[in-house]
């Protein structure tokens, strides 16, 4: 086995492990502690079967079947296949998922804690993933929105980001979003927090997932969008994982701002996702 730290701000990487060295417990436990450290760890080329994927998950906490009923592995529920392939005329998974930069879940009250993707069939020239680490991102905030958003909380939701469904069909945008509101009712989330392991302020803030802070009007919350987006995509703080196939992914939900990008026209791509509770 072999590892090293991919950036200064996020993410270890580990080569030359199999399942079986993953099975022992010393082994799991260096990859535990990276994880929590380092908030992203990358198993390169790790020969995986969903079981086998779903055992490693609950080594890490307890699996979590995905929302979306429709898109879960048709032997494993607790597997999310995100693919845009179709096999005998159908969808072999949902396409297109995360294609903007947020945190995962944050639009529910307690989000898993962790997020593990296996590379089933993935190009490696495009469909990239991209990294950045929220308590990196903190640390770059200003002094004086330091003190702006310090004691403040974020409005979660779905409404920028509900996937239309065969229920909404005949609906008006207005009766969509009441639904979607209905179904989905926004939560709060603290926009300072302190990640437990490591003891650093991270920030809970993404566009895509937030209606606003409470006590910002329109003309705050969107400079302060603004600020979290320009930290958050800063080239010089971005990881970019460049996908080889089987390659193992996991991340802590919270403290890890991630997307993924566009896959090449013609060009097939298939994840395994997991979502997993802390133990």
């Amino acid at each position: 086995m072999k590892s090293h730290e991919i950036t200064p701000f996020i993410g270890t990487e580990f080569t030359d492990l199999t399942y079986d060295d993953l099975r022992d417990d010393d082994v799991f436990a260096q990859l535990l502690q990276a994880l929590h450290t380092r908030d992203l760890v990358v198993v390169r080329s790790l020969d995986l079967t969903p079981s086998q994927q779903i055992d490693l998950a609950r080594r890490i906490g307890t699996p979590v079947p995905f929302v979306l009923q429709d898109w879960r592995h048709p032997e494993h529920e607790e597997i999310l296949v995100s693919s845009n392939e179709t096999r005998d005329d159908r969808p072999v998974g949902i396409a297109r998922v995360g294609n903007f930069w947020h945190q995962d879940s944050s639009f529910v009250r307690s989000p898993a804690q962790y997020t593990m993707l296996h590379g089933v069939n993935v190009p490696q020239n495009t469909g990239h993933t991209l990294f950045a680490g929220a308590s990196d991102v903190y640390d770059r905030v200003p002094a004086d929105w330091r003190r702006r958003i310090d004691g403040r909380t974020g409005r979660h939701s779905l409404n920028k980001q509900q996937r239309i469904g065969p229920e909404h069909v005949g609906l008006s945008i207005a009766e969509m979003k009441a639904l979607v509101a209905l179904e989905h009712p926004a939560v709060t989330h603290p926009l300072v927090q302190t990640d437990p392991f490591t003891g650093r302020r991270y920030l809970y803030a993404a566009r895509e997932y937030m209606d606003g802070v409470d006590g910002f009007d329109a003309n705050d919350t969107e400079a302060f969008f603004d600020l979290v987006d320009a930290l958050v995509q800063d080239p010089e703080h971005v990881y970019t994982h460049r996908w080889t196939p089987r390659d193992l992914l996991i991340w802590k939900t919270a403290t890890t701002y991630h997307v993924a990008t566009e896959v090449a026209p013609g060009t097939d791509r298939t994840v395994h996702r997991i979502s997993i509770e802390a133990a």
